[in-house]
């Protein structure tokens, strides 16, 4: 039996999103992601890609393009709940569900057909469903392997659903050779000098002249554009590290000054690691300097953590064996080596050496528990360490009207 692949894409989802919410900003051009003059574009509606405004680009250069266009933060946890309505609507027609990010997916439906009937029927199906369960449009391609599904999706994009029909060979040929995986715009100009334009051209071309020029990525680019790509949908491939990172407003030097934004990045990612069951070995620290190099730093811990304090500590570590006079203006900390989870932390800490769980574990897994749950009903950042609080943990403790307890005098002693 043929192959049927779906390739499933949510059009402009973060701005699709917003305008969902928000109805006054349908039809405007929306651009979500760091607002400030150092941010990058996370998504763009179509509104404000006719500016030339796309994913990945710099804030201040979507702010030059589109000058009117409405710039916002992103809400990640909004996106992941839709994004969850929307996959579990995936699930219903096929197991056989590969995320490649909250708003893509490849789908293999065929052995689905026995009970959905075609695969073109499945993804007007799914298109329907979708839009009627969140209100968001999905585009959709359809062929017998994932390259040409992708192909298929992209151009139907917005809101549209394009079939790969007859040979995958004879679809692709017609089309330029940046639409192939991994022919960037060096490789593009490589092929254009062998008179390579189309994908049509490079299927055609001799495979022992592509393997002289390119390697095995010759033969590779080769067999692509005659439409054999056997690559099967792998479901739900977990993934290999969960991390945070954030670029700073203005470049800080200086242990004190990174600190804060250590230990912030460090209670989102063992946040994300409890919400996924998950619990990592080792730490990475990464370091962007002004001069945009970049260092990472890397330590294995005693025993898996999903707790901040531990992840906190290693990348303090870490960060003590970088050259802190430099100015700074990105930090990454992120987990991987992952395995289930909840972590199991002890009773008493059992030495000062990395990666040791903290005093009083149990404690501190209850601690996290409640965190999280506060978190899940009012949102990140309703309960924060004092120290990431603006003026620190002396403007804390001085805001603060400790209640008067009978026999005793106002103040926490005791406690």
């Amino acid at each position: 039996m043929p192959r049927a692949i779906l390739h499933l894409d949510l059009d402009a989802f973060y701005a699709s999103v917003e305008q969902l919410d928000d109805p006054t900003l349908r039809g405007k051009p929306v651009i979500v992601g760091g607002t400030s003059h150092r941010g990058v574009v996370c998504a763009a509606s179509y509104e404000a890609r006719r500016f030339g405004v796309r994913s990945a680009m710099p804030t201040a250069t979507a702010q030059r393009l589109c000058p009117e266009g409405i710039f916002l933060q992103p809400r990640f946890d909004r996106y992941g709940e839709l994004s969850r309505t929307v996959f579990d609507i995936y699930r219903h027609y096929t197991p056989l569900v590969e995320p490649l990010s909250l708003d893509e997916a490849f789908l293999d439906v065929t052995a689905s057909r026995a009970l959905h009937g075609e695969a073109r029927d499945i993804a007007r199906a799914v298109r329907g469903r979708v839009r009627e369960a969140t209100g968001l449009t999905v585009s959709a391609g359809v062929a017998d392997c994932k390259m040409a599904a992708k192909i298929a999706c992209d151009l139907g994009k917005p809101d549209g659903l394009v079939e790969v029909e007859g040979s995958t060979a004879e679809f692709l040929a017609p089309l330029p050779v940046s639409r192939l995986w991994g022919v960037g715009k060096v490789t593009e100009a490589a092929l254009a000098k062998l008179g390579i334009a189309r994908i049509g051209d490079l299927a055609r071309y001799p495979e022992a002249m592509l393997v002289d020029r390119f390697g095995t990525s010759g033969s590779r680019m080769r067999a692509l554009a005659r439409g054999d790509d056997p690559r099967p949908v792998v479901p739900d491939e977990e993934a290999k590290s969960i991390g945070a990172e954030d670029t700073f407003e203005r470049d800080l030097v200086g242990e004190e000054a990174l600190l804060p934004q250590l230990l912030d990045q460090s209670e989102r990612v063992a946040r994300r690691l409890r919400e996924a069951g998950r619990r990592g070995r080792t730490v990475t620290l990464k370091l962007k300097y002004s001069d945009f190099t970049q260092v990472t730093r890397q330590r294995t811990l005693e025993a898996p953590t999903d707790d901040a304090a531990t992840v906190y500590r290693a990348a303090v570590a870490d960060l003590r064996r970088a050259d802190l006079s430099r100015p700074v203006r990105l930090t990454g900390v992120s987990v991987s080596g992952l395995g289930e989870g909840p972590a199991q932390l002890g009773l008493f800490a059992p030495g000062a050496g990395e990666g040791a769980p903290p005093p009083g574990g149990s404690r501190r897994q209850a601690l996290n528990a409640a965190l999280d749950a506060i978190a899940g009903r009012f949102g990140e950042g309703v309960v924060r360490p004092a120290t990431l609080l603006e003026g620190g943990l002396k403007a804390v403790r001085g805001s603060i009207r400790w209640p008067t307890r009978p026999g005793k005098g106002p103040g926490p002693e005791g406690d």
